[in-house]
């Protein structure tokens, strides 16, 4: 009996200790303040000014990170397919200027029956501030093992097409 009552005590004494540490933290909090607007106008990129007079808006994307690197230039190839279809100027010139420069994300998963991958593009500024994100997710057979042995090459053209098809509805918003 001696026992079922020290354990009695013991979850009383936890309970007690739970109840303070709680009123402790609930004393550190700072009273709720209410959201504020954010001050000033919210700016939207403008391309007016950065455009090259003779090539207009382009485009330069930088080396995808996450891809292997016959992915990256198959994906590389359907991107510039689609960009010449929308009439989106691409500078393929390394360090070469560019209105807007693009930093593309990639990663896949997978299990022997399907796989996913995930993509990500940032447009970005001159001043490496992002402008606009595209992302999404396509679908892929399964492989065992590297799940990039599953992405194929209407997956990338899929990539592609989604990627350019939002790249121009926001240059024309």
């Amino acid at each position: 009996m001696l026992s079922i009552s020290s354990q009695n005590s013991y979850s009383v004494l936890r309970a007690a200790a739970a109840l303070l540490l709680l009123g402790f933290l609930a004393a550190c909090q700072s009273s709720p303040q209410t959201p504020t607007p954010i001050s000033g106008p919210v700016s939207q990129p403008s391309i007016a000014g950065q455009a090259d007079a003779e090539n207009g808006v382009t485009f330069a994307f930088e080396p995808f990170t996450g891809a292997p690197g016959n992915i990256a230039d198959e994906l590389s190839e359907y991107i510039g397919r689609e960009a010449r279809r929308q009439n989106i100027t691409l500078v393929r010139r390394v360090g070469a200027a560019a209105t807007y420069r693009v930093n593309g994300y990639l990663a896949a998963t997978g299990q022997p029956s399907n796989g996913t991958v995930f993509y990500v593009f940032d447009i970005v500024d001159a001043n490496g501030s992002r402008l606009k994100r595209i992302s999404g997710t396509e679908s892929t057979g399964g492989a065992s093992g590297d799940p990039w042995q599953s992405v194929n090459s209407s997956t990338l053209s899929r990539i592609a097409a989604r990627s350019m098809v939002e790249i121009e509805a926001w240059l024309n918003r």
